[in-house]
This record gives C-alpha cells, sequence and structure tokens, in this order.
C-alpha cells in the first residue's frame, strides 16, 4: 500500500472567494490555518452590528457573500499579497480591481467592487437567500478568522474520492469545487471517512478527524467559470444516498504542513 501524502495545499484569505495554492501552512491549535479565511464579505447591516475585534468569528454562511448562493464569484480570480496587502481581483486575466486591505479607502473600494459585482450577478435559483444588500469588507490578515463552522476546523478530502467522482460525472472534477485545506493521495476513495474519530500525524502537527462535510449548492459551481454546469449534489445522493464528501478536522498539537508530507493515523 502507498503511504498517504499531502498532494496540495489551500488557503483561503478570503471567505467565498477563490484558492491560493500553498508550498507548506502552519497549524494552530483553536485557530486552525492561520491566514486562511481571515477576511470576509459581510453584509453591512450584519457588519455594524457585529464586534470585529474578536480573533474567531464564526457566524452563518447567510451573513456573507458566498458562491453557494452567489456561484459568479467563482468566475474572479482574487490573489492577496500578504507582504503589500494588496487584494488584486481578475477576471479572464483583466484586471478589475486593486485595493489595499490595510487602508480605509482601499477597504472600501473592496466592499464597494464587491456590491456592484453582485448587483450585475443572478443568485442561484436554488439557493434561499438570494437578497442583495451592501457589503463591507471585515477581518485582518493573520489576526482574525471567519470559518464556516464551529469549533474552528481545517478540511481535508482524498485525491482518489475525486477521481471516483469524475468517473461518476464523467468529466474531470475541479478538487477546487469543495475548497479543501489539504488534499491527500494514497488513501483509497471516500478512505477518508474512515479516520473520523481517529487522530493523524500530519507534518509535525496533530489533527483529529472530526466529521464528514455535508455539501451545498456551491459543488455544482465550474471554479473556473461561475457557471452552474455539473449537479454534483444530486450525483452524490443518486449514487451514495447522501451529500457528503471530505472531512473537517480540530487542529491537536501545533505544526507545519508540506506538499509531500506523510498523513499518517495514530489509532
Amino acid at each position: 500500500m502507498c503511504p498517504t501524502t499531502v498532494k496540495q495545499l489551500f488557503t483561503y484569505p478570503f471567505k467565498g472567494l477563490s484558492p491560493q495554492t500553498q508550498t507548506c501552512v502552519d497549524l494552530k491549535t483553536g485557530h486552525g490555518i492561520p491566514g486562511d479565511r481571515a477576511f470576509a464579505l459581510m453584509y453591512k447591516d450584519i457588519a455594524t452590528a457585529t464586534p470585529q475585534n474578536h480573533p474567531v468569528s464564526w457566524m452563518k454562511k447567510q451573513n456573507f457573500a458566498m458562491q453557494n448562493v452567489w456561484h459568479a464569484l467563482a468566475a474572479l480570480d482574487c490573489t492577496y499579497d500578504i507582504t503589500t496587502g494588496n487584494l488584486t481581483v481578475r477576471c479572464q486575466g483583466i484586471e478589475l480591481l486593486i485595493a489595499d486591505t490595510n487602508t480605509e479607502a482601499g477597504r472600501n473600494s473592496i466592499s464597494n467592487f464587491f456590491t456592484g459585482y453582485l448587483a450585475a450577478s443572478q443568485p442561484s435559483q436554488a439557493a434561499k437567500n438570494k437578497q442583495l444588500k451592501p457589503l463591507q469588507l471585515v477581518g485582518e490578515y493573520n489576526k482574525t478568522r471567519y470559518p464556516d463552522r464551529e469549533p474552528v476546523h481545517i478540511s481535508l478530502v482524498s485525491q482518489a474520492t475525486i477521481n471516483h467522482l469524475s468517473e461518476i460525472a464523467g468529466q474531470q472534477i475541479d478538487v477546487r469545487r469543495f475548497r479543501p485545506n489539504i488534499l491527500v493521495d494514497g488513501i483509497s476513495a471516500w478512505g477518508e471517512f474512515d479516520w473520523i474519530g481517529k487522530q493523524l500525524q500530519i507534518g509535525s502537527a496533530t489533527i483529529e478527524i472530526t466529521a464528514p462535510i455535508n455539501r451545498c449548492l456551491n459543488i455544482n459551481v465550474n471554479p473556473q467559470t461561475g457557471e452552474h454546469d455539473i449537479n454534483l449534489l444530486s450525483l452524490l445522493q443518486q449514487h451514495f444516498q447522501h451529500v457528503q464528501t471530505g472531512v473537517v478536522a480540530k487542529i491537536i498539537a501545533d505544526g507545519n504542513v508540506a506538499n509531500g508530507d506523510l498523513a499518517v493515523c495514530l489509532q
């Protein structure tokens, strides 16, 4: 049997926007990956009533602009530069915005850009919360975090699982549809479900796999085009009688994880 290794690492500096590939990441107890989902596009009426100085602020997705409702967000290539604090937004190679997250003017530019972009977009017809309201950028890199779940977690999925779904769909499925932090290789399709309730040594960190991930409409959206093109939710339900893919984990001991590192089950 081949060893299980880390194939690819992703962080999402802005909750709901495009991923950034990494060669290595730090894992921190109680925080996950510093810099992951550090910023968010929160609806302004919620933001003005919410304290912004707490380092970890879990809130329901309906409080933010998210791809499961506004799938046109997936068509944007959003890159955050940790050195300058600049967010650059492109679409099909065309630069639409460069703004500094460290200045009030820059943050207002980001808020206004995404408010206007979504105003010209159509929400998912199957989404429950389709009302567009003004957005406000919240967060600070490496200090705040807006996780998708409570308690704070990271997410993993196996390459074999993605390959199996690709066979069922009849076309290659982009792993970015599932927005994982860690893509692992060397275990069988759906083998990550066998890790639930167990601890893993991954790189120099220790994590505990806690639950499968119930998926939302976001996996139906092509991360390259922002278009709803494959009904993966229906395929999951049809073939497996569930809508789960990948697993979440909490950090047990701090450490570093790099591409190529081993993932070893400790139990």
